[in-house]
């Protein structure tokens, strides 16, 4: 059997083909009502795409109430439990460092560890956290699933590659406010708006390392929330600026009249898909070895850029050409 028979993201991808599946958009929600609407609106999504274009995060750290973390781990796991058919959900759950930490991975990665997609760990600062959460989920029976790294301090930038660098983690995203703040002024609040946390210095250091710390380690880079969620140009125009020009893959959304300027900013445009699917068809035809395309060369390299396209379309929603549809529809059961 020749390479070509194979799956394009087995032979271009390796052992990234698994992480670069995942949707472009993870949704938080903590609150009970607004958990549900959010499994009720995936599923909606799902009917109308065919596919699950956007996570749903379940929060423990903001969504459960002070004395009541049991009460709302319990719930979160029951809600991963109900999910329909298709579904992606995670659990946001308490830092490491936390009372109700051990509690929620017991209940949550215990109960439904079968129903997760990850486990998101938040204001992770050293690769001893991420180890912590990994020996957390083993107890729980639940060693399979990926863990996601939110990371929120300035010393966490730092270690932001040894914390990508860990086999557990699939994901590391920004956690814009809480990085502002922990610089004691030193950044204005203006840090914060869609607008200025794409010019101040020290904030857009930290977005380059950790997309950076996760195309090194084939890791997802998952851009931080835009509080405006009201403003869906302003949503649009942030989303696209974090996937053109930071390098990012994914992005929070903390509204549902986020999630599709999300979808609309990361997806490519309709020319760019086409074309990509030429250049993959006729690269299968050549099983892999190097093709002319309107007088360019292209080999590997190239057919691993233009996968990456065909990848994000299908994330997104777009409308894939007919000799594409196969490949996504293989990469259904094999890859997500």
């Amino acid at each position: 059997m020749t390479s070509s028979a194979a799956h394009p993201a087995e032979v271009l991808l390796g052992a990234q083909a698994r992480a670069h599946a995942i949707p472009v958009c993870d949704h938080y929600s903590g609150v009970e009502v607004r958990m549900r609407k959010s499994l009720q609106l995936q599923q909606e999504l799902l009917a109308e795409f065919g596919h699950c274009v956007f996570d749903v995060t379940l929060d423990c750290e903001d969504g459960a109430p002070v004395g009541q973390e049991r009460e709302h781990a319990m719930l979160v796991a029951r809600l991963a439990r109900e999910a329909g058919a298709g579904a992606r959900v995670a659990a946001r759950v308490h830092t490491v460092d936390h009372p109700a930490f051990a509690q929620d991975m017991a209940i949550i990665a215990g109960e439904a560890g079968q129903h997760l997609c990850h486990i998101m760990l938040p204001k992770v600062e050293t690769v001893d956290d991420v180890l912590a959460a990994e020996r957390a989920l083993e107890a729980a029976g639940a060693s399979h699933l990926p863990l996601h790294a939110l990371i929120e301090s300035p010393a966490a930038v730092h270690r932001a590659f040894e914390i990508a660098a860990h086999p557990r983690i699939q994901s590391l995203s920004f956690g814009l406010m809480d990085f502002v703040s922990a610089h004691g002024g030193a950044i204005p609040a203006s840090g914060m708006t869609s607008t200025g946390q794409f010019e101040h210095p020290l904030v857009v250091r930290a977005k380059l390392e950790i997309s950076a710390a996760c195309h090194a380690n084939g890791k997802v880079p998952s851009h931080c929330v835009v509080t405006e969620f009201s403003d869906p140009d302003a949503m649009q125009a942030a989303a696209g600026r974090a996937a053109r020009q930071f390098g990012y893959t994914r992005m929070w959304s903390i509204h549902p009249a986020q999630i599709r300027p999300i979808l609309a900013a990361f997806a490519p445009e309709g020319a760019e898909i086409a074309r990509a699917s030429r250049i993959i068809s006729a690269a299968i035809q050549a099983d892999w070895a190097p093709i002319s395309e309107e007088g360019v060369l292209h080999d590997r390299a190239s057919y691993r850029y233009f996968w990456q396209v065909l990848e994000r379309a299908h994330q997104t929603g777009r409308m894939l050409p007919a000799e594409a549809q196969g490949w996504f529809a293989k990469a259904e059961t094999t890859f997500t």
